[in-house]
C-alpha cells in the first residue's frame, strides 16, 4: 500500500493512503512469508513463523502512518520489536477491522498475531517474491530483512 500511496499526488495527507488501501485491495492476496524471530545475542532463533499475511509489522514504537497504532505495546526502550502478523483473511472484514487500528483496538482481532523479538528476518517465499520493506514510510528494498536491535547505538538528548 505504502508503494502505492507514493505514486499519488492526489489528495494529499491520510487521505492519500487510504485511496491507496482502496485501490490495492481490489487485486491484493495475502504472501507467504518466513518471519525468524531471535534474541538478537548470537542464540539461536526463538521461532519461525511461516504465514500467508497482509500485513507483517516490525516495531519499535506504537504508531506511524499518521496516528495507526499497528503496535499498540511497543516500547522503543524496552529492547524488543514488537512483530505484528495479520494473517489473511476476507477484504470487507479487514475493512470493517481496520478503523480499530487507530486505537490498537485490532489486536483483539483473530487473524492478529503479536510476538516481541530483539531480532527479526523478514522473508517472501514463493509467490511472494518482489515484496519491497518500508521503514516509518520510507523504502528500504526487497526482502529479505533483518531488523536488530543495537543496545546505546542512538544517542537522545532530552530535557531534565
Amino acid at each position: 500500500m505504502n508503494e502505492r500511496a507514493n505514486g499519488i499526488a492526489w489528495p494529499p495527507g491520510m487521505a492519500k493512503y487510504l485511496v491507496a488501501l482502496v485501490q490495492e485491495l481490489r487485486s491484493f492476496t495475502p504472501i507467504p512469508f518466513r518471519i525468524t524471530l531471535g534474541s538478537g545475542d548470537g542464540a539461536e532463533e526463538t521461532e519461525v513463523i511461516e504465514r500467508e499475511a497482509m500485513l507483517v509489522a516490525v516495531a519499535n514504537t506504537s504508531s506511524y502512518g499518521a496516528g495507526m497504532r499497528v503496535c499498540p505495546d511497543a516500547r522503543p526502550d524496552d529492547g524488543l520489536f514488537d512483530v505484528l502478523v495479520l494473517g489473511a483473511v476476507p477484504k470487507g472484514e479487514f475493512l470493517r477491522t481496520f478503523p480499530k487500528v487507530y486505537r490498537g483496538g485490532h489486536v483483539g482481532h483473530p487473524a492478529v498475531t503479536i510476538r516481541r523479538a530483539a531480532r527479526v528476518t523478514l522473508e517472501a517465499v514463493g509467490p511472494g517474491a518482489g515484496v519491497v520493506a518500508y521503514a516509518d514510510g520510507e523504502r528500504v528494498g526487497p526482502v529479505p530483512v533483518t531488523c536488530a536491535v543495537v543496545p546505546g547505538a542512538l544517542r537522545v538528548l532530552a530535557p531534565a
